[in-house]
């Protein structure tokens, strides 16, 4: 069978809607999955998890002192209800973390220079903060043209404690800071709990090696506001494309493909799917994660969590194919890292765009930057090497992790600083 970009972008173009974790949009694309394996004769199965979901009901942010404004915000998702009925305090810029910022916030409302880290966060409920502003976008972004960022805090941030926390479009928090206002109040309130998502998946077993078994893994989630194509629609459709191209030519090892559901929450559907299958882990060898390829634009750059020996057997592939690339040894921010944290080798397929090149994360990441072209070019390396590895005599590759990749992994799942 023969690779076809077209059908990839095809499929592509029926999953050009929000996919947000745990709301209608991302059952759809379940929806979308599933009639497409039924279509090539493999039932599939689907696995519900638990993931967070949270809605804004109420975001509202006005200077009441010394003179009225009121600022368009987004709600923090988790940040509580603490602020339901509105607080009214002093507000102050905080222009680091350092202790003699801090010791001026107590029962203050504070404006950060970024986003909230778990270590912040902690600082600013040990320093008595009563709600947050962050900063949001670009200056020169225009709200007909960019939607303000909606954030939600982690349980890595929460175990230390709640705190009401807005966005507002960084232009807004020039005039703010500039305006020195004396007394604001901030509204903010929720739903908050947790919600059904899915992860999807086909298997084809193996002729000859049943009880080998390799995953192919891309998350069909995305974030509020994008149609999410680069991230991670690509990877979604490439993977089905994989999917029938096993259906015809039956490999020697089993291959399981798995649609995570809510990646953008933290990798919730990959680590629910190696939490539900502990007694399977042992027979799978290699995680081929991919997560946003197919631009017209850019090169293709694969990350591996496993032996340097991987990375040197995929250099020799693209030079002896003439297939240009770059490839290293390093984590990649996306499903096979839980399967890493198990021992599981990975191979990360990204392709890396020129700056300006790809915006993901927003309404930006749209059908026009992809390519029917491109999506096959890197399917058809991708069958190739896969191929390589999954129809040799003996596999190839070591079931290890170096101790490097040990560590990063370790550190990006917070099991160490």
């Amino acid at each position: 069978m023969k690779i076809s970009g077209k059908r990839m972008y095809s499929m592509l173009k029926s999953l050009n809607f929000e996919r947000l974790s745990t709301f209608e949009g991302e059952a759809k694309g379940a929806e979308v999955i599933c009639n497409e394996i039924k279509s090539l004769g493999i039932e599939p199965v689907v696995e519900a998890f638990n993931a967070p979901r949270y809605e804004i009901k109420t975001a509202k942010f006005e200077v009441l002192e010394p003179k009225y404004k009121e600022y368009t915000v987004t709600g923090y998702g988790f940040s509580g209800n603490a602020a339901k009925d509105g607080i009214e305090a002093e507000c102050i810029y905080v222009e680091n973390m350092d202790d003699v910022w801090l010791a001026q916030a107590k029962g203050k409302i504070v404006i950060l220079n970024g986003g909230i880290g778990d270590t912040t966060f902690k600082k600013l409920i040990d320093a008595g903060v009563v709600g947050v502003v962050c900063p949001a976008g670009q200056y020169f972004d225009h709200p007909s043209e960019m939607d303000l960022d909606e954030r939600m805090l982690r349980p890595r941030h929460t175990a230390n404690g709640v705190l009401p926390a807005v966005c507002m479009r960084i232009k807004d928090v020039y005039s703010l800071v500039n305006s020195k206002p004396k007394k604001v109040r901030l509204t903010l309130e929720q739903t908050e709990g947790e919600a059904a998502s899915h992860n999807v998946i086909a298997e084809i077993k193996g002729t000859e090696y049943p009880d080998e078994v390799v995953v192919y893994t891309a998350h069909y989630d995305t974030v509020v506001f994008s149609h999410g194509m680069f991230d991670n629609g690509s990877g979604t459709v490439m993977i089905m494309e994989m999917l029938r191209y096993y259906v015809a030519n039956p490999p020697k090892r089993t291959i399981k493909f798995i649609w995570t559901g809510s990646e953008e929450r933290g990798l919730l559907g990959s680590k629910a799917y190696v939490a539900a299958h502990e007694d399977e882990l042992n027979k799978i060898r290699l995680c081929i994660n991919i997560d946003m390829v197919g631009t017209a634009l850019g090169h293709d750059d694969y990350r591996v969590t496993g032996e340097e020996s991987l990375v040197n057997a995929i250099t020799y592939l693209y030079k002896e194919l003439g297939y240009p690339m770059s490839v290293r040894q390093d984590i990649y921010s996306s499903d096979a890292i839980p399967f890493a944290d198990k021992g599981i080798p990975g191979i990360n397929v990204i392709r890396s765009c020129p700056n300006g090149g790809s915006q993901i994360h927003c309404r930006r990441d749209i059908i026009d930057i992809m390519s029917a072209e491109a999506l096959e070019n890197t399917c058809n390396f991708l069958a190739i090497m896969s191929d390589k590895f999954i129809n040799a005599a003996i596999f190839p590759i070591d079931k290890k992790i170096p101790d490097n990749i040990v560590d990063k992994v370790d550190r990006y799942l917070l099991k160490k600083k």
